[in-house]
């Protein structure tokens, strides 16, 4: 009997379908693989083999653009982190230039000089345009045509790359292949596909003149050198505006090698490649075939081997030290500056040449013992050390206003960087003189009143012991005026006159000058035994032709951004910085240091204008100073070795220094810096004094002969009751007359003859 099945067994069997029904793809299927079923949404009604045709083309094409989707959206992505700004912020050279326009030199940022390119000659765009992008104004930021090409030359074994301009700006201006290794071909894919987005957001940020701009300011032409501008002024000493078409094309074609085929390194390598650009212009219709051949038969003329080289410049190194001070680090190392000195080109050559003239001379003389700057010339080139022969050091000061007009730190900035103007301190020996005899006219001592130039005594000065000082010339010559102390630069008389003043007043005076380096609280110190740079002591003897006013020295006038916006500027800024009536007596004496002083060869050596100063020179002649000033200006020049040793016996300041001084000023005066009449108008009040004490005059000094009449500046006028304590027999002051009056440099009594030695 046949076995049934139970009812529930059927219904199952009844309703359970034949086929079992497709699942439609998964989320993650969907995400990634959307594009094919997109593509197979499509196609789904076809045909099978219609289907089966289409989809096998179709794939690798979806597969491609799917590709491109994906490398768009990524690389994409990567191109926003690269700020387009850079474009326009290349760092560039900073201009120096003097006062009078004259370019000084070229500081920070890189070897560039930004040019717009409507101040770039037509044939420089054009040359460049058919050796490294022709078709650069009808494509995008990749040309289709161009890779084409260029696959089908690589193809034929001839190699040929298919960067547009915007391209190659784009990877020069972040630096995209520094550090690429050739030989890894992913990196070198990766960086060109990189390249190709920056290249798509600078198209559509930028117009085709700016990029071309940009492109032409950021090629390197090679020697570091940076842009058309700075190619233009190295290679051929022109501004772009100026390049022939030959050496427009010069330049195009040395692009590609320009380290292999710039001129200074390789000419005819150069010229074959100006005849390949200009070929390339023929063939892009920029110029004719008889342009061409005209062209490649110019002759090239490049800059002298002579002035390649860069040049150091002692000014150039205190300009630079200054702008460290002044700007900050992102404004010097971004550059495009232009500076405005206060220095004088023309006072600085000066100033070199009659330096090393002079030194020459010293070196060349019969006997001389030190080594010379010739014989270490001739060195070889490997083995020169730091130059061991003799040195100097110059800076001149605009009185008036603190400009500094010259800074020479030595006799070549190529062969030393030292710059002893500013960074040498050495022994100022008598050159200090002035500033101890400033400080006692402040005490009250006048120039007529007398001290002993006699010798010192054991205990005689305060603080010295048994310290005893003697002139150079070994004689003493008693009772004289300070005035003769000063003028023929006595030490015996001058250390008294200190003493009278006291360290204390001395050390203030000193810092009040511009000394930054304290006075030692030691009578020596009176005799300029301590050191300062020959930049301090320039700027120190500003307040004698300045009745006592010191303005700040500086050296940068004005700085301007690259689109002629003011960034800084500074005027003359001054201070009193000693008693007027002290500094014009302390003058006075030293204009007769340079008539009948030890400075009197000024006029022998061809200097006949007003003039004050002092001579300095340190023990055993190491040291040879002089500083001096005209009513316009002042200049300290300093001879020595960097490592003190006597430089010739009879080194004095007056032989060795005072010759650069005379030429220097000289120079000067002829270009406008006149030396007028020295010592201004001031109030002078006539009274009588004794010459021993430099008081008050009483009865008793007049019994003793020792009263005398002097004009005396009204602000450093003694009190009516500070009476000589010398004399105090009935001391009551002698009546004085005529009142107090202004009494003008003419009418001020004439110069002291020095008593008979």
């Amino acid at each position: 009997m046949p076995k049934s099945n139970p009812p529930d067994s059927n219904r199952r069997r009844k309703e359970a379908p034949a086929v079992m029904p497709s699942r439609g793809p998964g989320i993650p299927s969907l995400l990634i693989f959307w594009p094919f079923h997109l593509f197979n949404l499509f196609t789904r009604r076809q045909h099978l083999l219609w289907k089966l045709i289409t989809r096998a083309a179709g794939y690798p094409l979806v597969a491609v653009l799917y590709g491109f989707i994906c490398l768009a959206v990524i690389y994409g992505l990567r191109a926003k982190n690269y700020d387009l700004a850079k474009i326009h912020a290349m760092p560039e050279r900073s201009i120096v230039r003097d006062r009078l326009g004259e370019e000084i030199g070229r500081i920070h940022g890189e070897k560039r000089s930004i040019v717009p390119l409507s101040q770039v000659a037509e044939n420089f765009r054009k040359a460049i345009l058919a050796r490294e992008d022709e078709r650069f104004y009808r494509h995008g930021a990749v040309d289709l045509i161009g890779i084409g090409r260029a696959m089908l030359k690589n193809l034929g074994g001839k190699k040929e790359g298919a960067s547009t301009l915007t391209q190659q700006l784009a990877s020069d201006i972040f630096q995209l292949k520094r550090g690429e290794n050739r030989s890894n071909t992913l990196l070198q894919i990766d960086r060109k596909l990189l390249e190709i987005a920056i290249a798509f957001r600078l198209e559509a940020k930028l117009t085709k003149d700016e990029i071309l701009e940009a492109y032409i300011n950021q090629i390197n032409w090679g020697r570091q050198i940076k842009g058309v501008g700075e190619a233009s002024r190295i290679y051929f000493e022109k501004h772009p505006a100026e390049l022939s078409l030959s050496e427009s094309a010069l330049l195009a074609g040395i692009v590609r090698g320009p380290d292999s085929f710039n001129p200074f390194r390789s000419m005819g390598a150069a010229i074959r490649e100006r005849g390949t650009t200009l070929d390339r212009m023929v063939s892009a219709g920029a110029i004719t075939t008889a342009e061409a051949e005209t062209a490649k038969a110019e002759p090239v003329e490049v800059r002298p081997v002579g002035r390649r080289g860069t040049q150091e410049s002692y000014a150039m190194d205190a300009i630079r030290r200054d702008l460290e001070m002044i700007l900050e680090k992102e404004n010097i190392e971004l550059g495009g500056l232009t500076i405005t000195t206060t220095i004088d080109l023309r006072i600085q050559h000066k100033g070199e040449e009659a330096l090393d003239k002079k030194l020459n001379e010293v070196e060349h003389a019969s006997g001389y013992p030190n080594p010379t700057r010739a014989a270490w010339s001739r060195l070889p080139a490997g083995s020169r050390k730091e130059p061991e022969y003799l040195q100097g050091a110059a800076v001149v000061v605009e009185n008036r206003t603190g400009a500094v007009l010259a800074v020479i730190g030595g006799r070549d900035a190529d062969e030393s960087r030292f710059n002893r103007a500013t960074q040498a301190r050495r022994q100022i020996g008598s050159i200090f003189k002035p500033f101890v005899y400033l400080a006692a006219f402040d005490q009250g001592l006048r120039p007529d009143t007398e001290i002993s130039d006699g010798p010192i005594e054991p205990g005689e000065i305060k603080g010295a012991g048994t310290w005893q000082p003697h002139n150079s010339d070994g004689k003493f010559n008693g009772m004289q005026p300070i005035s003769y102390g000063l003028i023929l630069s006595r030490n015996t008389m001058s250390v008294r006159v200190g003493n009278q003043a006291g360290i204390p007043r001395v050390k203030e005076v000193a810092r009040m000058a511009g000394f930054t380096t304290p006075m030692p609280a030691k009578p020596s110190a009176f005799l300029g035994s301590w050191e300062a740079s020959p930049w301090e002591v320039a700027t120190a003897y500003t307040i004698f032709p300045n009745n006592g006013r010191r303005f700040r020295p500086y050296l940068i006038s004005e700085i301007k951004d690259r689109d002629g916006n003011l960034l800084y500027t500074t005027p003359p800024l001054s201070y009193p910085a000693a008693k007027s009536g002290s500094t014009w007596s302390t003058s006075r004496i030293l204009t007769e240091v340079a008539t009948h002083g030890t400075a009197a060869s000024v006029t022998r050596l061809g200097f006949d204008k007003p003039c004050g100063g002092k001579t300095g020179t340190t023990d055993d002649f190491k040291d040879a100073w002089f500083a001096g000033y005209t009513s316009s200006l002042t200049c300290a020049v300093w001879v020595g070795f960097d490592t003190p040793q006597k430089i010739i016996q009879g080194g004095y300041g007056a032989t060795l220094a005072l010759p650069v001084w005379v030429e220097i000023m000289k120079s000067a005066d002829r270009l406008g810096y006149k030396a007028g009449q020295l010592n201004a108008k001031v109030d002078l009040l006539v009274m009588n004094l004794c010459r021993l004490s430099g008081k008050r005059a009483t009865a008793g000094c007049r019994e003793a002969n020792t009263a005398f009449t002097d004009a005396v500046p009204a602000d450093i006028a003694l009190p009516a009751n500070d009476l000589c304590p010398i004399h105090p027999a009935r001391a009551q002051a002698v009546d004085e007359s005529p009142p107090l009056r202004a009494i003008p440099v003419d009418e001020s009594p004439p110069p002291r003859a020095l008593p008979v030695e």
